[in-house]
């Protein structure tokens, strides 16, 4: 059986700050599939930016500005994690190194503002109950939550900024739109049948899930990301097999050696280097329908195949450099325009791509892919006093459709 690990993402609904206009800017579809939220245009431009543009939600990468507290109370029946040493100190600091070791995949990958000074030493709490819609940035290994369904081994929970100024908590007033104000990752504490291990404890625990890939997965989530339908892809939405581990372990020589190739140019996408000059290429293009007919009636607007996987393959080395779920684009001040349109974007320069797009039936859902697709758009049925100009709804994802390349 599939054990799925995911991803739910809030907006964030709280009193206004006035602040000094930052614009919100326009983008079209990009690489890889990030969580999205639309400002709230009902508010003043000086705090929404005026566009229904969807922005994606991302850590703000000043110096130790990306924090993070874990609780130390660790879930007892069953056993939650499974180290090698056994005494409670020990136990401790093995737990936090996988944190640490996970944390640096993530700042590993180059061309990137995301850099091991962005993220604070993780600190640790004793409260069981540390996650929660507080401002506060946290891992929680024994805390029971209605998320936990069947087949759910982890999640995280992110809430966004719609507009400039909103503050959650302790957390600072937003500064950028789709800032993320709060993410917490949560561990399955209630099921009988699953436990997670250390990579030490991991050979000796062969029914345990690797604590490290999972963590790594979901601190992805933490930085912005959705999920990716690549399978071989960190963000796949599917854990490893108990007993066996994502990839590469991460090592002194390559500390984002368990990220796919497709992980590391979403994470350029989503925290670009403006001195990066290798990763810089782009692909473009647009999916149509043979037969316009075939297109949905509703929502009406809809121009071209949307809920496409369109993968870019390197063709010297077979590996998959970048993917993204296509079909929309959007101009300020939107809405979002279902016209088939992708963009595959930060790839390495001077190298040969194929290029093809695939629906998603088969391994990887639409329903994956959620916080991608389903918050492209926000309109007066959904949120009230919504300008219907700047309104729009998302159409189901095609996924029956055959492609031919042109």
């Amino acid at each position: 059986m599939r054990i799925k690990i995911r991803t739910t993402r809030q907006k964030l609904s709280s009193t206004f700050v006035s602040v000094l206009y930052l614009a919100a800017t326009a983008q079209s579809a990009a690489g890889y599939a990030f969580n999205q939220i639309v400002p709230d245009v009902r508010q003043p431009v000086a705090m929404s930016g005026g566009s229904a543009c969807p922005v994606r939600a991302h850590q703000l990468t000043a110096a130790s500005s990306i924090s993070l507290r874990w609780s130390t109370t660790l879930g007892t029946s069953p056993v939650s994690i499974l180290t090698q040493t056994q005494t409670t100190t020990a136990r401790l600091t093995e737990i936090e190194q996988v944190i640490t070791q996970s944390l640096a995949v993530w700042t590993a990958v180059p061309g990137t503002t995301l850099v091991p000074a962005t993220v604070a030493q993780p600190q640790r709490v004793v409260a069981q109950n540390a996650c929660g819609s507080d401002g506060l940035n946290s891992i929680c290994f024994d805390q029971a939550d209605m998320a936990f369904t069947p087949g759910v081994l982890a999640f995280s929970r992110v809430i966004t900024s719609d507009a400039l100024g909103e503050q959650l908590g302790s957390s600072p007033a937003a500064t950028q739109l789709g800032q993320i104000l709060d993410a917490d990752i949560y561990f399955d504490p209630i099921d009988a049948q699953v436990t997670f291990a250390t990579p030490t404890a991991l050979p000796t625990s062969p029914k345990a899930y690797d604590l490290q890939s999972v963590l790594t997965h979901e601190l992805g989530h933490f930085l912005g990301f959705s999920h990716s339908a690549v399978w071989s892809a960190m963000m796949y939405p599917y854990a490893p097999a108990p007993g066996t581990f994502n990839g590469v372990r991460p090592s002194p020589q390559q500390l984002d050696a368990s990220l796919g190739d497709d992980d590391r140019t979403g994470l350029r996408i989503l925290y670009p280097n403006p001195t990066d000059t290798v990763n810089v290429g782009i692909i473009t293009g647009r999916i149509l329908p043979a037969n316009s007919l075939s297109l949905p009636l509703s929502p009406p607007g809809v121009t071209g195949i949307f809920g496409a996987h369109v993968v870019a393959v390197d063709q010297s080395s077979g590996a998959v450099i970048a993917a993204t779920i296509a079909g929309w684009s959007c101009a300020s001040p939107g809405p979002a325009q279902f016209d088939g349109t992708y963009k595959l974007d930060h790839l390495p320069l001077n190298r040969a791509y194929t290029v093809y797009a695939e629906p998603l039936n088969g391994a990887v859902a639409p329903a994956q892919i959620i916080p991608a697709i389903a918050t492209l758009c926000r309109n007066p049925t959904t949120d009230p006093g919504w300008p219907l100009l700047q309104g729009c709804v998302v159409p189901a994802a095609n996924t029956s459709f055959t492609t031919r390349s042109r």
